[in-house]
């Protein structure tokens, strides 16, 4: 098993390698987790989850983001646009973008840092931040499930 370096905190981790397979009881999890979120999200997430594919991550957050926004808003969301803006565009205050995140880490599997969402003020800056992130904790490329071939 490699090490590598958390910059951040000056410790050593160890390389994530293979993601855990994609059972059928994280299958259930998932959807109980994402059930108020649309068809289309929950699938892009398992997808996510099954694949590591980063090409899911633009449909888990605009649906995480529908998720929480008042009704009147969504139709916004309809016609994803990265330009539109948290606050004054989608009326997310700091409790909703917390529920938010909180949500993305479960369906992502990553930790989030509340230091971390402070600049964001579009769609497009949580996109880029999650495959950024995503990208950092994985160099090498999102893990596929062990056992995938």
């Amino acid at each position: 098993m490699t090490q590598e370096n958390d910059r951040d905190l000056g410790t050593k981790r160890p390389d994530p390698g293979p993601a855990p397979a994609f059972t059928p009881e994280d299958d259930a999890h998932l959807r109980d987790t994402l059930k108020r979120c649309s068809p289309s999200t929950r699938e892009a997430a398992r997808e996510f989850r099954k694949t590591g594919s980063a090409d899911c991550l633009p449909a888990i957050v605009n649906g995480l983001i529908e998720h929480y926004v008042d009704p009147d808003v969504r139709e916004k969301l309809s016609h994803p646009d990265d330009r539109l803006r948290l606050v004054e565009d989608l009326a997310i205050d700091s409790l909703t973008m917390l529920e938010i995140v909180f949500l993305a880490e479960d369906v992502l599997q990553i930790s989030i840092d509340n230091e971390e969402i402070r600049p964001f003020r579009t769609v497009g800056d949580i996109k880029a931040f999650l495959a950024a992130k995503l990208g950092r904790l994985y160099p090498q490329g999102l893990p596929l499930p062990s056992g995938s071939p």
